[in-house]
């Protein structure tokens, strides 16, 4: 899309710095809560990105967009959020399909427990409960489904996906409607401190003073900390009471996905029509298409017919970036998570996944797409987003890898940066972590469910 390319102001009000979903949807509400409020408009409000719009991991993102969270302050976010993408589906090229998640007796408890949950805040959604109920309902909607191990669907009729670049276009033509200036090919390169604040933001394009600054930048996040001179290490109070100190506060996982080359009609429902998204876990055994032992611990993809993608698109766990393959990471917060989705093995993973759910993808594997996909995601302590305010006026969203989705994040740090505190936010407070109050953690194999 068109940018601006003109000299870097000497300051701005407000200086956003990345230009994917929480960058832009920031400066878009911002400008309208600004304009509203007579105290200014878009052109208090400069966003800064080191290439393009959409440029990081808002450009690759799977773009599956869920309420499904097993902790109650992620599911009232994520409804939220929903409700920005269905603002305008065209804008956002937003597809309402729905989303399911399908689970084996081990996470059964969990997803009922979201369910009633999701009833109470009015978020739609059919509980399904039993193995012979879970494969007569699946079957209605995909003739060929022959998963093994579940016993329970939740199937949420909101939600659906995303294509990830044109979305992130139709955000920064709102925000540019409002006068915002988003900056192309401006790299930062630290703050300027003076008695605690961040007076300025140092470019490779030169300092660009501020009155208040948005971080939003996704896995870059962990330099901008170190530009902040935030601690790398943290200590951590668990539920429990225990104290693990010397917690790193940033991890990265490498992020599993993939796209098989076959015609996104080929994942058609019965009904000819666009099924929702598939998330299955399972503990049954997967095997690949030679009858060989992938795993036999609990496992689970996600997958969608997607014409943005050219095919079918979807992933599975990640793991640790620089964990020796087969080795298990534990957190003292939630189960193992077993690194054997590892570099090629993902293709072998993820196709045995489809087949083991639909007979259709039986010997599809040779079909498996050799673009890359996926990349990396930077990671809390536990692993769920941190929205807080740093150095005085330094406005911190890491979303650990919950990005994509939480489009509607950017109103309400966009009502913080005015004043307004934001209910649904205080439960991302990085006090949180000395003061023990960390999110439930599910059954789920996702560190981020």
């Amino acid at each position: 899309m068109s940018l601006e390319f003109s000299v870097l102001p000497s300051a701005a009000r407000f200086v956003i710095v990345g230009a994917g979903v929480h960058g832009l949807s920031t400066a878009w509400h911002l400008s309208k809560k600004l304009k509203a409020g007579g105290t200014g408009d878009g052109s208090d409000i400069v966003v800064l990105d080191k290439s393009d719009v959409a440029a990081g991991a808002s450009g690759i993102a799977c773009g599956v967009i869920r309420n499904n969270y097993f902790q109650p302050a992620m599911r009232e976010l994520m409804a939220h959020s929903v409700g920005v993408w269905e603002s305008d589906p065209e804008a956002f090229s937003y597809h309402p399909v729905g989303y399911m998640q399908i689970s084996p007796e081990v996470m059964h408890a969990d997803v009922a427990g979201i369910y009633e949950e999701q009833k109470a805040i009015g978020y739609p959604s059919t509980f399904v409960e039993g193995a012979a109920e879970c494969r007569a309902y699946m079957q209605d909607i995909f003739f060929d489904w022959q998963a093994e191990g579940i016993t329970s669907i939740l199937h949420e009729h909101r939600g659906g996906y995303a294509n990830n670049k044109a979305s992130m276009r139709g955000l920064a033509a709102k925000a540019q409607a409002e006068g915002v200036r988003i900056l192309s090919d401006v790299d930062v390169t630290g703050m300027r401190l003076h008695e605690g604040a961040v007076t300025a933001v140092e470019t490779t394009a030169g300092a660009i003073g501020c009155e208040q600054v948005v971080i939003a930048v996704g896995p870059w996040v962990r330099d901008m900390w170190k530009f902040l001179d935030l601690p790398e290490k943290i200590s951590v109070k668990g539920p429990d009471v225990t104290v693990y100190d010397d917690r790193d506060m940033w991890t990265y996982w490498s992020l599993q996905e993939g796209t098989l080359e076959v015609d996104p009609n080929f994942l058609m429902d019965n009904r000819n029509d666009m099924p929702p998204v598939v998330h299955v876990d399972t503990d049954a055994p997967l095997y690949d298409d030679e009858g060989a032992l992938v795993t036999d611990r609990l496992w689970g993809i996600y997958y969608k017919p997607d014409f943005n993608f050219g095919g079918v698109q979807g992933g599975a766990m990640p793991y640790i970036v620089d964990r020796p393959a087969g080795e298990v990471a534990v957190d003292p917060y939630g189960p193992a998570s077993p690194d054997f989705v590892v570099g090629d093995d993902f293709a072998r993973m993820w196709t045995a996944g489809l087949a083991h759910c639909h007979k259709r993808f039986e010997g599809k594997r040779g079909l498996f797409s050799k673009e890359p996909s996926g990349g990396i995601g930077c990671f809390t302590p536990d692993s769920f987003p941190v929205f807080d305010v740093f150095r005085q006026n330094a406005y911190v969203i890491a979303d650990s890898n919950h990005g994509y989705k939480m489009i509607g994040v950017g109103a309400l740090v966009a009502a913080e940066l005015l004043g307004e505190s934001q209910p649904l936010l205080e439960p991302f407070r990085f006090s949180r972590y000395a003061e023990g109050r960390l999110h439930p953690t599910s059954n789920s194999p996702f560190p981020w469910s």
